[in-house]
């Protein structure tokens, strides 16, 4: 989550999947406010920043420290239009 004063992102539990030592692969669930997206990690829910990339629910992201900095993949509508 983003703590409003700072900015900061935090865990709320003791380990957040994306704040690893290595980028991990999510969905984007939902795109919210402040170019910010909640995300599957295959154990749970996160809220990460999509702000370097241009991310859609469906799509697959490379998230690094609650950054995404990659996406993965085209969201379905995308290869459907092509």
């Amino acid at each position: 989550m983003t703590d409003k004063v700072s900015g900061r992102f935090e865990c709320r539990d003791d380990v957040c999947i994306t704040c690893a030592d290595e980028a991990v692969p999510v969905r984007v669930i939902e795109l919210i406010e402040d170019n910010l997206a909640r995300v599957d990690t295959g154990v749970g829910v996160e809220i990460v920043s999509v702000a370097p990339v241009a991310a859609e629910a469906g799509d697959v992201l490379l998230v690094y420290a609650k950054e995404a900095i990659a996406k993965l993949n085209q969201t379905r509508s995308a290869r459907n239009d092509g």
